[in-house]
């Protein structure tokens, strides 16, 4: 028996699977960074919209790739 969160998330991942995943490259991390920029335009800070949460996951994802691969931002920000 498949949870039912599971089953959901299956059903659905494939329409959100090009949107939503962990960027390698420097190709993927501008697609994200792009789609955050539009979800910011339609979002804006307005915290109970119904994509602040995917808003607040793609920058996680972004702020991770900087992290790791553009070591002059991590520097400008002290760490």
């Amino acid at each position: 028996m498949t949870n039912p969160d599971i089953s959901t998330a299956i059903s659905h991942w494939p329409d959100m699977a090009d949107c939503l995943f962990v960027p390698h490259t420097e190709t993927e991390y501008d697609r994200l960074v792009a789609l955050l920029d539009n979800l910011v335009d339609a979002v804006g800070e307005e915290e109970t919209h119904p994509l602040a949460s995917l808003m607040e996951v793609i920058g996680v994802l972004i702020e991770q790739y900087e992290t790791e691969h553009v070591p002059e931002l991590a520097n400008e920000d002290g760490e």
